[in-house]
């Protein structure tokens, strides 16, 4: 069954987004990517600002249902946490695009106050899940030497969010390797 328009709009924005930033597309590119006229996008998105909101909040709904898939899928620690730093790395798609979360970071000045307050939830829903990781990981021995799960959760997400801005920047995502190489040389899988 075909998307609907909607649905059409957000993936449209989402992978312009992710490339070029809340800065480097407009409704005009997302009229001629899905076929539709530009005044229509305003029936389902008023503003740039609210479709900036929608883009956060199913970005929240994906990546929770990963993290929930990933810990049916995974039993310890470590292997929870280097299957989120797979998906970190998958994103990249070959150092041209970043994590939505990421690449409207960049663009922080040009996003409403919702837009920065669904980035903050979504960063807060990873922290957790990034510390139950470390935890079960310190549990299960899986992860070497975790000292606070919660410190070491507060800083996994900026490296990983770091080591995607220095892979995208390269257009290398061997950089992103490199970034993250001291965490996962911690993990016994």
């Amino acid at each position: 069954m075909p998307a609907d328009t909607k649905t059409r709009l957000l993936d449209s924005a989402e992978k312009a987004a992710r490339r070029r930033g809340f800065d480097g597309f407009s409704y005009a590119d997302l009229a001629t990517d899905v076929g539709i006229r530009k005044a229509s996008i305003h029936h389902h998105f008023a503003s740039k600002a609210t479709l900036a909101v929608a883009l956060m909040q199913r970005y929240y709904s994906d990546l929770e249902t990963v993290c929930a898939e990933i810990d049916q899928v995974h039993t310890t620690g470590a292997a929870r946490l280097s299957a989120l730093i797979e998906r970190y790395h998958g994103a990249l798609e070959g150092g041209q695009s970043l994590c939505l979360c990421v690449s409207f970071s960049t663009s922080t000045e040009s996003l409403s106050v919702e837009t920065i307050a669904e980035m903050s939830r979504f960063r807060s829903m990873m922290i957790d899940w990034i510390e139950k990781g470390f935890a079960l990981g310190a549990r299960d021995g899986t992860i070497a030497n975790v000292g606070n799960p919660a410190m070491e959760a507060a800083a996994a997400l900026p490296l990983l969010e770091g080591a995607q801005l220095a892979a995208r920047v390269a257009e290398d995502p061997q950089r992103f390797w490199a970034a993250v190489a001291l965490l996962s040389k911690r993990f016994s899988l």
